[in-house]
């Protein structure tokens, strides 16, 4: 039987895509961990709509709302994950938990059990790339950072933040894994401060009354909308770029600069006042942030970017435009110290001004002392 001509078959591809279908493409195939909420499901919905992409395979715990991906619905721990992936060219792995309440020692298993259990089964079900997503974070913020700094800096972070020990070791195994599993290839994306519905003790810093800024450091403020990072994850994932990739908006922002910008005001402590009621209130429960992520509102970590530009991605946002979009999701939420206040907390933090502002210390540790006496 002679093929269709051209003309039909045109017909029937506006047929497909307007029937909400893609045509048939030569594309990778491509599983994403994750993919239900936040960054993985942004990242779905992209991939599913893509003319460069052959077909997408979501993962995660609940169905997500892309109806356009094939679905299967386990935990990254499951073995069982193997099987799920037989057939995908490449794996986006996006099931982490950098919930600021969970529980650090059940956080960990998971991210690190998760990314161990998801680069074995890539490697078992002949996946040629897994693609990685860590964070800026895993550079440090130190006082002698360069500005900016390069993919191949070393990693100085500690693991004294929020999430950060998880991500050096997700990093360690990123390194790991082709020595193990040869003919697997393994991109890292390190994204800067993460936001557009994100929750983290960085963007809650631009929820407080005022913003902490610690005498004798020099802040530089770099952001990354998720929609530049899904975009860098999808020239990962089509081989555009591959290594260590940093990923944010051009340039960075001085501290002067975000407080006249957010029109907040900042409130200036002695580092060691600072650090100590940070670690106090951590360390009685009262707030979820360990002093040791007041280092990256203190030093720059911010990054270049080299290599993605280098391959001709650039991002769509600015450092600016990402900040409004984060003080407008911050419009009407009080936080001290990375804690979350309700409404009748915020009313006393508005009448208690600089007092409470400065991280809430006194306020709070009275309060605990008298129910503890009770």
């Amino acid at each position: 039987m002679s093929s269709p001509d051209p003309q039909v078959r045109a017909a029937r591809n506006h047929s497909e895509t307007s029937a909400g279908r893609k045509p048939a493409v030569r594309g990778p195939v491509v599983a994403v961990t994750g993919a239900a909420t936040g960054v993985g499901a942004l990242l779905t919905a992209r991939l599913a709509a893509s003319e460069e992409i052959r077909r997408v395979v979501a993962i995660d715990e609940r169905r997500g709302e892309c109806e356009e991906a094939q679905w299967h619905i386990l935990d990254v721990r499951d073995p069982a994950i193997a099987d799920k992936l037989r057939g995908a060219d490449v794996v986006v792995h996006l099931a982490l938990d950098l919930d600021l309440g969970s529980e650090a020692a059940a956080r960990t298993a998971y991210n690190v059990r998760g990314t161990q259990t998801v680069l074995t089964a890539a490697a078992a079900a002949g996946v040629h790339r897994v693609v990685l997503c860590t964070s800026a974070m895993v550079y440090g913020a130190l006082p002698d950072n360069e500005l900016p700094l390069s993919e191949d800096a070393e990693l100085r972070a500690t693991a004294e933040a929020t999430g950060v020990g998880d991500l050096l070791e997700i990093e360690r195994l990123a390194r790991r894994a082709p020595r193990a599993h040869p003919g697997l290839n393994v991109t890292v994306v390190r994204p800067a401060v993460l936001v557009g519905g994100t929750d983290t003790a960085l963007t809650r810093y631009f929820e407080s009354p005022r913003l902490l800024v610690v005498a004798g450091s020099r802040p530089a403020w770099q952001f990354c909308h998720v929609e530049d990072l899904c975009g860098a994850l999808e020239y990962a994932v089509l081989e555009k770029v591959e290594g260590e990739l940093a990923v944010g908006c051009d340039g960075w922002l001085e501290q002067e600069e975000v407080e006249e910008l957010s029109g907040i005001r900042r409130m200036e402590l002695p580092s060691a006042v600072a650090l100590g009621a940070a670690a106090r209130l951590h360390r009685i429960g009262l707030t979820p942030s360990p002093a040791g992520d007041l280092a990256y509102t203190m030093y720059p970590w911010v990054v270049s970017g080299s290599r993605l530009h280098d391959a001709g991605w650039r991002p769509k946002w600015t450092n600016e435009e990402v900040l409004a979009e984060l003080l407008e999701e911050a419009a009407g939420r009080h936080t001290v110290a990375g804690r979350r206040l309700g409404r009748k907390d915020a009313t006393a933090a508005g009448a208690a001004g600089a007092t409470v502002a400065l991280l809430g210390a006194a306020a709070v540790v009275r309060r605990a002392r008298k129910a503890r006496r009770r």
